[in-house]
């Protein structure tokens, strides 16, 4: 079900944490923002103390190499947005604005739930403007080997069909499809962290990555399986946190999408490359209002009732 109107935050919320791969620690405040601004990052703590506003969309993201980061070195970057993205956009949250002192965003425990625990502290606020979407209007496909994302249209839902398979029994193949909502993403993908495979973990090290990775924040995938002690929180919680990288990195259009989303053996690079595709041309997509205007254009939009007023607790 499609929102009707725009949202943000009640007020502020502070999260403080280390990051993932950089290992520093970052504070992070999430503040209310007005209507039509979106997600954007003031990045702070830079060199001469000059702070940079980084908007979250696909045109300011550099690099996808086992994360998603937006903005450049040397002017100031953000990496590891996925997460904290996927919470916003899975609670259908408009307008915050996120200032952070560091490079990366916290990984806290690897998944969305802990962002999610910060918005209910203050709850979400409806706001006056009308919420637009993003509609898919033609098929667009990437292909990378053997794996591939597409996004087709759907003029009801923002619908995820996502399928890994690793040639490991610990993974295999495993696949999830959801219409996205604020209920089905605190209940069913939140939750899903973030997973590594040890024998990956010097190299990772050795090229500035999983420098603040443990298994307070990472599913550790060994010789004999699972290495957390508590096991895991979902039977296929692999499949469901790719799931939720991809919800994090296709929020990037900068408006909620109206559309299929399906991958195989995907990740950041293509769910990314595939909004490029997408933006390729103007006639693959449409901005449409969620509550219909007079002209014939916007006429085949449903207008729903708002579908968040305040946080769910599950």
């Amino acid at each position: 079900m499609k929102q009707s109107h725009q949202t943000t935050l009640r007020a502020a919320v502070t999260l403080v944490g280390i990051g993932v791969h950089s290992g520093d620690e970052v504070k992070m405040i999430l503040h209310p923002a007005e209507v039509n601004h979106g997600i954007a990052f003031l990045r702070t703590g830079l060199p001469g103390g000059l702070d940079r506003l980084i908007d979250a969309r696909h045109l300011a993201v550099t690099a996808t190499e086992l994360c998603t980061v937006i903005g450049d070195h040397d002017s100031g970057a953000v990496a590891t947005i996925e997460h904290l993205m996927a919470a916003l956009t899975g609670l259908g949250v408009d307008n915050v604005l996120v200032e952070i002192d560091g490079p990366e965003v916290p990984i806290l425990d690897g998944s969305s739930a802990p962002f999610i625990d910060a918005i209910d502290q203050v709850g979400i606020a409806v706001q006056g403007a009308t919420r637009r979407y993003l509609k898919v209007l033609k098929p667009v496909r990437v292909t990378q080997g053997k794996a591939f994302a597409e996004l087709l249209p759907n003029e009801r839902a923002f619908r995820l069909d996502v399928e890994i398979d690793f040639p490991t029994p610990v993974i295999g193949r495993q696949r999830k499809a959801i219409d996205l909502a604020p209920a089905v993403f605190r209940r069913e993908i939140s939750r899903a962290r973030t997973f590594g495979f040890m024998r990956d973990v010097e190299k990772l090290w050795g090229a500035g990555f999983a420098l603040g990775a443990s298994l307070e924040n990472t599913v550790a995938i060994g010789e004999d399986g699972i290495m957390n002690p508590e096991g895991l929180r979902y039977s296929d919680e692999f499949v469901r946190h790719k799931l939720l990288d991809a919800i994090g990195d296709l929020s990037l259009a900068g408006l909620p999408l109206l559309g299929t989303y399906r991958s195989y053996c995907g990740g950041h690079r293509l769910n990314f490359s595939v909004l490029e595709a997408l933006f390729s041309s103007r006639s693959n997509y449409a901005i449409v209002d969620a509550v219909p205007r007079r002209e014939p254009a916007y006429a085949e939009v449903s207008s729903p009732a708002m579908a968040v007023f305040a946080p769910e607790i599950h």
